[in-house]
């Protein structure tokens, strides 16, 4: 029997693990539309998609900071990228500061992802993996900046501005200059985001007191809310199975 909603994870090399967080394919083999929403996981998506009645398009998402709900058209196929930030500067080559969650189409054929590319999973992590790996052939990313990210991802954000300054010695006020500029967002915000992000486990698992460092319970509902438009305890009825992050949280 053909599942109705397929979404399949994997995690990127270890060549490329600072600046990817995941690849994703979502296909909707139903003959109805389905009603989807997706969650803020502080990420920048580069998506593959097409349909029965589509062709072939790419498309750049920035940075989510609330839920956002969309219908997933009937038959279509979505592959994409799920970028860390500082992918946006040394990969993608561009800043989403202005971009106001608006879908940018990327030019046809884009790092030369074909429609063939689309019908294997695993052939699309390869190939598009290879041509990640030739634009940074020739790049050194700063020590400061990847201090910073690597101090940021292990604490899943959870580290004070002060703190990720002091260890990747690097100013605040430069860190949030860059982040205006590549981003859109503060540092602190950025933080806030990881924070949400990696609580989704224990909410899905019933758990609704903050794991993380929140200042208290009603700090980490009115972060959970923020960013979901629901409390812990809303978002863990998940209802009509609508978060796709919920049905497969993938691994670190």
């Amino acid at each position: 029997m053909i599942k109705e909603l397929v979404l399949k994870t994997a995690l990127p090399s270890p060549e490329l693990s600072e600046f990817v967080g995941s690849f994703w394919m979502l296909i909707n083999n139903s003959d109805n539309e389905k009603d989807i929403a997706t969650l803020p996981d502080g990420r920048v998506d580069v998506l593959f998609t097409f349909s029965e009645t589509e062709p072939l398009n790419a498309m750049l998402m920035d940075l989510d900071r609330q839920s956002s709900q969309t219908l997933f058209a009937v038959k279509t196929t979505i592959f994409a990228v799920s970028f860390k930030l500082l992918a946006v500067e040394y990969i993608l080559e561009t800043s989403v500061a202005d971009q106001q969650n608006i879908p940018l189409f990327l030019p046809d054929n884009f790092w030369n992802i074909t429609i063939d590319d689309l019908n294997d999973f695993d052939h699309f992590v390869k190939k598009i993996s290879q041509k990640m790996l030739s634009i940074l052939k020739d790049k050194k990313v700063e020590d400061k900046k990847r201090k910073l990210f690597e101090y940021i991802y292990a604490s899943d954000g959870s580290m004070t501005v002060k703190e990720l300054s002091e260890k990747s010695f690097w100013s605040s006020r430069e860190i949030n200059r860059y982040f205006s500029k590549y981003i859109g967002i503060s540092l602190k915000e950025y933080c806030n985001i990881l924070r949400f992000k990696a609580s989704l486990p224990q909410i899905k698992e019933g758990k609704f007191f903050p794991e993380l460092n929140f200042a208290d319970q009603a700090h980490f509902i009115k972060t959970v809310k923020k960013h979901s438009g629901l409390t812990p305890k809303e978002l863990n009825k998940n209802e009509n199975d609508r978060f796709v992050q919920f049905l497969d949280l993938p691994k670190k």
